[in-house]
């Protein structure tokens, strides 16, 4: 599942893009294992703002399609817009909005304008570490329309994936995705928002993870302590 030990990722990686990484999660260090958390991978253009996300982990086939993926509709976006960076992003959620159709069998409609900020980010629809403190809002992914009858097959096939979440449509319907679907749902109407927006709804509305600002818990961080040397004698 460690795509990113794969030699064809990294190569398309360090050709694409410029890497870090950043922990936000809660988990726990025993020994030199890590105990719970989880992983997602942001791509994101050179202000942070979040063209495409993988979320949890994935095998490196999944991760080189996402990630060539994002490429292609960026490059396209570049073309098309012209410089116009609200054509640009309205292409990223349009390109989200079909992606989400032709692999997944559900339509939404692409949510091309942002609403104004609200004054502050301390309201109920906040996602908050184990303090209270405020973190992230809660971004609610565009409402899903229903199937789209010409890729229906592709529905009914991830009704029956192992680890789908059911989602419901306009009229109650219900449905299946998986993460990376669910992921694409809320991309449709959240493409090019900072990370610093996202990262909240994916670790805790799409993985489900506590999002905290606490230092990783490290169980038995010198398991040499107390230890007595033993001697050798020949």
């Amino acid at each position: 599942m460690n795509a990113l030990a794969n030699a064809e990722v990294g190569k398309y990686l360090e050709k694409h893009f410029v890497c870090s990484f950043q922990r936000v999660a809660t988990f726990r260090i025993v020994g030199k294992q890590k105990q719970g958390g989880n992983v997602a991978t942001y791509f994101c253009a050179q202000d942070g703002r979040v063209l495409h996300v993988i979320p949890g982990p994935v095998d490196a086939n999944t991760f080189l399609r996402e990630a060539k993926w994002v490429v292609a509709a960026a490059e396209k976006g570049i073309e098309t817009s012209k410089g116009d960076g609200a054509k640009f992003k309205t292409h990223m959620r349009k390109a989200h909005a079909d992606k989400l159709r032709t692999a997944y069998g559900l339509a939404v409609e692409a949510i091309t304008f942002d609403p104004p900020d609200p004054a502050d980010n301390t309201g109920p629809l906040t996602y908050r570490d184990p303090t209270g403190r405020p973190l992230a809002p809660v971004l609610p992914p565009p409402p899903i329309d229903g199937p789209d009858v010409k890729f229906r097959h592709l529905q009914d096939a991830m009704a029956k994936t192992a680890g789908a979440f059911p989602v419901h449509d306009r009229k109650g319907g219900r449905w299946a995705l998986d993460n990376q679907g669910r992921a694409h749902a809320l991309l449709a109407a959240h493409s090019m928002s900072q990370i610093d927006r996202i990262y909240g709804s994916i670790f805790e509305g799409i993985l489900g993870e506590r999002i905290t600002t606490r230092p990783v818990e490290v169980v038995n961080p010198f398991p040499w302590h107390g230890r007595k040397n033993a001697a050798v004698t020949n």
